[in-house]
């Protein structure tokens, strides 16, 4: 990570935990950013939210045995407000996780000071750092189980009201038109371009039944004409997508990362060419990126939210 020292005030090794709807990962991050230990555990996701409050206190513990940390920063599910330091929404994917006091839950477990924001935001803090341009503007986006984002303009991450900016899974998508979303409406890009949504979409070409993306992508493969059609659909409206804010944002690298890409050139091709085709002459040779950061990236921005988002201390609750 090319963000320079993420050390505390006084020197002291930083925690990072990622929070997702099946695993938590910690992390103890040391001055020059590298991982001193590692520790996961599943999400207690169907307990409440005060069981996963414990489950990151834990994990958190397991990574600094001698409580040596100086901060923790927390990169979770759901719409975060670093501010509050509370979910302002988020899906029933984590029961009873819409509301949680998240900072202050875990300050008073822990008694560390705690920044918290959105996964992928803090997922991609480190891209935005790795910028050669001291003020450079980023759009990033993680195309998986749903479909997040983030922006960061003029080297500066955007939260907006009650956090919720970078959420590009919920703008208007021609092929989505009439499917509803979780978020309540209906045609949002999510429920076209997610790894369930372009499964979903070949069930409703084909009347056949699949469990996974991977089975359609295999079937794509093989010169299954409605794999092709779905997986292509979905990746072209994120080309879409991506490329009308890129026209509204001007980002000097667009990133796009999550699990979906993974699925080959088929999907990736069919994402640049509608990028392309949505851009301004001035951004024209801006082509969409694989993630600089491996598996780490989570954990890394979670401990690195504590140099630039507000700290919530321990005695909130009280």
């Amino acid at each position: 990570m090319s963000s320079g020292s993420l050390a505390g005030d006084d020197g002291a090794a930083l925690i990072g935990l990622d929070l997702g709807g099946t695993k938590i990962a910690a992390a103890l991050v040391g001055e020059d950013g590298t991982v001193l230990a590692r520790h996961t555990r599943p999400t207690p996701a169907g307990s409440g939210a005060d069981a996963v409050l414990d489950a990151l206190a834990t994990a958190a513990a397991e990574v600094d045995p001698g409580r040596g940390a100086a901060a923790l920063g927390i990169a979770a599910a759901g719409v975060i407000d670093p501010r509050t330091g509370r979910v302002t929404s988020a899906t029933d994917s984590i029961s009873g996780w819409a509301g949680t006091a998240l900072a202050a839950g875990l300050a008073e477990r822990t008694g560390l000071p705690v920044a918290c924001d959105n996964d992928v935001r803090a997922t991609a803090g480190p891209e935005l750092a790795a910028l050669d341009a001291e003020h450079g503007s980023l759009l990033f986006a993680a195309i998986g189980t749903g479909v997040g984002g983030a922006v960061a303009v003029d080297g500066r991450m955007l939260h907006g009201a009650a956090g919720i900016a970078g959420h590009i899974g919920h703008v208007p998508s021609l092929p989505a038109a009439g499917l509803p979303c979780t978020c309540g409406a209906t045609g949002h890009l999510e429920v076209i371009a997610s790894g369930p949504a372009i499964t979903a979409h070949y069930q409703r070409l084909t009347g056949t039944a699949v469990d996974r993306l991977e089975t359609v992508a295999g079937r794509a493969a093989r010169g299954d004409a409605d794999a092709v059609h779905a997986i292509t659909t979905g990746a072209a409206a994120v080309g879409q997508a991506l490329g009308g804010l890129a026209n509204a944002l001007g980002p000097d690298r667009v990133v796009v990362g999550g699990g979906v890409p993974r699925i080959g050139a088929l999907y990736t091709d069919a994402l640049a060419a509608a990028f392309a085709a949505e851009l301004m002459p001035p951004l024209r040779g801006l082509v969409p990126r694989a993630p600089l950061f491996g598996h780490d990236a989570a954990v890394l921005g979670a401990a690195a939210l504590t140099t630039s988002l507000p700290l919530h201390h321990p005695g909130a609750l009280r």
